[in-house]
């Protein structure tokens, strides 16, 4: 195993609380990625700088990319943030991998496609791990999205599983990407995924496929007719950059109309609210698979149930009375 140099452990060391919020502030990259990375690990220096930063944050829009893995989310990332570095917009890119089993890291990287931008001072590009978390939408890609400093920050999702429904709890804006001839996609639209996007992206226009999706797209968002806004649906090439700026100007033009009606703040009151609620349940967790791992009492109950000796609702209750001095935790009230 490679040995790490001193210089670099030194570093790590020289950060302080001070330091670390104000290179943030003043948009150091490194500053910014030794944050997360304090947060990812749940260090303590990481409340601190959360806590001083916390009242600045909250300017950046954020734009959710989601849709099925090989549909060139990544790629039409890239074309965007091309586009808006031309109006020398900033930029944040958080891309949510799925962790490795065995160094919880991300399994993918910083994104190869978005490698033109990686020497850009006005783009900072993340690749974050789930850490476990089944939707994909790691604690600390929220703590990100709170500390990027940025005009604009991008988050695209993994799209496996839940990660397409949560990306609504963080994003103002949800973008889901398709491609024709994807069983994927068809997957999606039959999985009631056409519920969650504000803006439609089918990818590879030039696809034999392409208007017939664009027609099934259409078809199915007609059955809702109780949305205020109609998500739009635009045909794009990502690699040829083609129908990019029409994407953005219907991004805008969400924006637009959730600032108008009073949704966006609204919106976002009730994804921090949300938030406080996914990082308590996965503080939570963890508390509880310490306390059971620490707990021979505990671990009892587990082999118990696992001989099936005892009902899995009853170790639950009582787990929850000695864990969290909850009564009847089974019906989510408190009896005590």
């Amino acid at each position: 195993m490679k040995a790490v140099p001193r210089s670099r452990l030194r570093n790590r060391r020289d950060w302080t609380r001070e330091s670390l919020a104000a290179g943030v502030r003043a948009g150091d990259k490194r500053a910014l990625a030794r944050a997360i990375s304090l947060v990812e690990d749940s260090d303590p220096l990481a409340y601190e700088v959360v806590r001083d930063l916390y009242p600045e944050t909250g300017r950046a829009y954020a734009i959710g990319i989601t849709g099925p893995p090989g549909v060139g989310k990544s790629s039409l990332i890239s074309a965007l943030v091309r586009l808006l570095r031309e109006q020398e917009r900033t930029i944040g890119v958080i891309s949510v991998d799925p962790s490795s089993p065995f160094t919880h890291g991300a399994l993918l990287g910083d994104r190869i496609r978005l490698a033109d931008h990686f020497l850009d001072p006005g783009v900072f590009i993340r690749s974050m791990g789930t850490r476990g978390h089944l939707g994909g939408l790691a604690e600390a890609t929220l703590q990100a999205l709170l500390a990027g400093g940025k005009e604009l920050v991008f988050l695209e999702t993994v799209g496996a599983g839940q990660s397409e429904v949560e990306v609504i709890g963080i994003a103002d804006t949800v973008v889901l990407v398709l491609m024709p001839g994807s069983g994927d996609s068809v997957q999606a639209l039959k999985a009631g995924i056409m519920e969650i996007p504000d803006v439609i992206a089918i990818n590879k226009m030039d696809h034999p496929a392409a208007k017939t999706m664009l027609n099934e797209v259409r078809s199915i968002l007609s059955l809702d007719r109780d949305r205020s806004w109609r998500p739009p649906i635009v045909l794009t090439d990502a690699t040829r950059g083609e129908n990019v700026p029409e994407l953005w100007a219907k991004i805008e033009e969400h924006r637009a109309h959730l600032e108008a009606g009073g949704q966006l703040e609204e919106r976002r009151r009730k994804n921090l609210a949300g938030e406080v609620f996914a990082v308590a349940s996965g503080r939570a967790k963890a508390h509880l698979e310490r306390a059971v791992a620490d707990d021979p009492e505990l671990r009892r109950l587990l082999d118990e149930v696992q001989r099936r000796e005892l009902d899995p609702l009853t170790a639950v209750r009582e787990i929850m009375e000695k864990v969290f001095h909850l009564g009847d935790a089974t019906d989510g009230t408190n009896t005590r």
